[in-house]
């Protein structure tokens, strides 16, 4: 075995930091979870509806805070091979403490990151708890709240013959923390930048400042530079939510025009971590690409359109993906963060139930925690 990770190269030390599946940590006989997996517009979430421990904590933000400390293993187990993928996502539902919400979510991704929220990672759970009877749903509009690490979300479910036909959430509030910096990239240079929140905080990239072009053909390219801009910007200008812990830049979305005549707003890739970038080693300079227009990414952009005065309140934003899906937005209300301007974005999208199962990890299994290898991480 030491001689294969050897072998592995930029993927082998990954595959290493995880060979803790050897001493199985999850005890004696085969650990199953029940799942659904599904696709929001094009990106996959997975959603854990069976097999998970109690998690302490008094919030979402708690059991966040716990399951990264001594339960990641979850996630690489149910994202990483070989029971996942690069771009696999993860959804524990779990009991909440507020009395306002059915349940409390904790949202994991490549990279160990766990996002305060997600827009298509809610959508699925959305749609997967509504479709499989966990919140009951009759025809028409369905209204509840889930609780997420960022805060209170609010749901509605347009329900039709059984299937969530759409998916509106109302975000939590979203922000600028500035329109303009400028990111010393190596071997590329100077990239103008806006950093904003809007769940996550991004790196907001015009394409054209980057030479790129946001086409599905693109994407290794995309991947590289994206991975490379965030990075250096989350190095020269750290930032971090005014009321939580919570640190970044931590993804990043380039933006670009639409075609001519489209009916869309703005055209958009987000990229996304599925390692630890190392400047020395450039083979680690890549991310993912998000298959969805991306919720809090368009959450983020709406905010610095609002700031520039380029997006008003009931605006309707529509915002097309590297595949051409899209999410709906909108700015319902604005607010105050901290003492800063903050928007509460709305986000409409469509999911899709694509296998429900179980998932099982056999006490035998030497990747019990699953791996990563570099030629597609």
């Amino acid at each position: 075995w030491l001689k294969l990770i050897g072998m592995l190269g930029r993927g082998g030390s990954r595959l290493r930091r995880n060979v803790r599946g050897f001493s199985n940590v999850w005890g004696h006989g085969t650990k199953s979870f029940q799942v659904a997996d599904l696709h929001a517009a094009g990106e996959p979430a997975r959603v854990v509806l069976g097999g998970l421990p109690k998690i302490p904590g008094a919030t979402s933000y708690d059991h966040r805070s716990y399951m990264m400390q001594h339960l990641d293993h979850y996630r690489q187990v149910l994202i990483q091979e070989p029971r996942g993928y690069p771009c696999q996502n993860v959804n524990f539902v779990l009991p909440s403490s507020n009395p306002l919400a059915e349940y409390s979510i904790v949202i994991g991704e490549q990279g160990g990151v766990y996002p305060l929220m997600s827009g298509h990672n809610m959508i699925c759970t959305v749609t997967a708890l509504v479709e499989l009877g966990w919140i009951p749903a009759e025809a028409g509009e369905t209204r509840f709240a889930l609780e997420t690490p960022g805060g209170l979300v609010q749901v509605t479910a347009s329900v039709s013959h059984g299937k969530v036909k759409r998916v509106t959430l109302r975000n939590v509030p979203s922000f600028v923390h500035t329109l303009h910096a400028e990111v010393d990239v190596p071997t590329v240079g100077i990239v103008p930048v806006a950093l904003a929140y809007g769940g996550m905080h991004y790196c907001v990239v015009e394409a054209a400042a980057a030479g790129l072009r946001l086409e599905p053909a693109m994407g290794k390219e995309i991947c590289r530079l994206g991975e490379m801009i965030k990075v250096a910007c989350r190095q020269q200008h750290p930032v971090n939510h005014p009321e939580m812990d919570y640190p970044g830049c931590d993804i990043l979305v380039f933006r670009a025009a639409v075609q001519p005549g489209s009916p869309n707003s703005s055209r958009n890739v987000v990229v996304m971590s599925n390692g630890e970038l190392d400047w020395e080693r450039p083979e680690t300079w890549t991310g993912m690409i998000d298959r969805s227009p991306c919720g809090t990414g368009t959450s983020a952009v709406m905010a610095v359109l609002a700031e520039r005065g380029e997006l008003e309140v009931g605006q309707v934003f529509r915002h097309e993906g590297i595949l051409g899906t899209v999410f709906e937005g909108k700015i319902v209300d604005t607010v105050e963060v901290a003492g800063r301007r903050a928007i509460v974005p709305e986000i409409s999208g469509t999911a899709w139930i694509t296998q429900k199962c179980e998932v099982l990890v056999d006490p035998t299994d030497p990747f019990a925690t699953g791996y990563t290898v570099g030629d597609i991480w």
